[in-house]
């Protein structure tokens, strides 16, 4: 993998990655960017990460645009779309990172939190798919990843309307990879396990704080995943190499998922 993807990799590339001013989605556009994409950095409540995220990409001699919008709101995920536009002209990578949700049993889960949740992780990734279509074909071609979840298939706590939202997700997947194929746009998504960030560094230790050492034991590879393990994969996934790859879900999270529970 790293040698399919070197430092000028992504040179004259314009990638948008949606959440991207913390987490996972900063180790997305960051990387990008390393590898030589100009980047949209996407953000909806906290701009004072995605500011200092656009200027780690600007130092790396890298243009940068910075804007705030829900992507669960219509409007405000064309006015993304049309701010890329404006900037960039065209669109090499779109990814798909922004996620929220209600984390409740099913009994207890309400219509505004489904609402909520489906449009961010699900509905927005096709009217994205809508909105950067034109974008890429005028590039001759380009990348769709969405960022799914191992909840997708397999039942968490708590995780109902999540998962459900992550299952369409797949679904969109791997319908937008067949129809969009023959206008050479590669759709594919990656599903991380249990990440290590600061969000769940800081969970863990509210909640428990051995949490991520028994992560860690149940996970065979004897680490959890980090942030740039998955932009790793993202920036696979957009490259020659995985030109063949379509409408497939890699899952990221050094084996954990495949032992049978005890």
């Amino acid at each position: 993998m790293e040698a399919a993807v070197n430092e000028t990799s992504f040179s004259g590339k314009v990638a948008l990655v949606t959440g991207s001013g913390r987490g996972i989605g900063q180790a997305i556009a960051l990387h990008l960017a390393r590898l030589g994409a100009d980047i949209a950095v996407n953000f909806f409540r906290n701009r004072t990460p995605a500011e200092a995220t656009a200027e780690e990409i600007r130092k790396l001699g890298r243009r940068a645009l910075v804007v705030k919008a829900d992507v669960g709101d219509l409007d405000d995920l064309n006015r993304l779309f049309d701010e890329v536009e404006k900037t960039f002209v065209g669109l090499d990578i779109f990814v798909n990172n922004a996620a929220s949700g209600y984390n409740r049993p099913a009994l207890e889960q309400k219509p505004r939190g489904w609402d909520w949740t489906m449009n961010i992780n699900a509905r927005a990734l096709l009217f994205s798919a809508q909105r950067c279509t034109p974008l890429m074909v005028k590039r001759g071609g380009g990348w769709i990843v969405s960022i799914s979840s191992p909840g997708a298939s397999r039942v968490m706590p708590d995780y109902v309307v999540v998962g459900a939202s992550k299952a369409a997700l797949e679904s969109l997947t791997r319908y937008l990879a067949v129809e969009l194929a023959p206008q050479k746009i590669r759709v594919n998504a990656v599903a991380p396990g249990i990440v290590e960030t600061e969000a769940l560094k800081h969970f863990a230790a509210l909640k428990d704080k051995g949490v991520l050492q028994k992560a860690i034991a149940a996970t065979p590879a004897g680490r959890l995943v980090t942030p740039e393990d998955v932009a790793r994969v993202v920036a696979f996934l957009c490259s020659p190499a995985a030109a063949m790859i379509c409408g497939q879900v890699l899952v990221v999270d050094g084996g954990a998922t495949l032992p049978a529970a005890s």
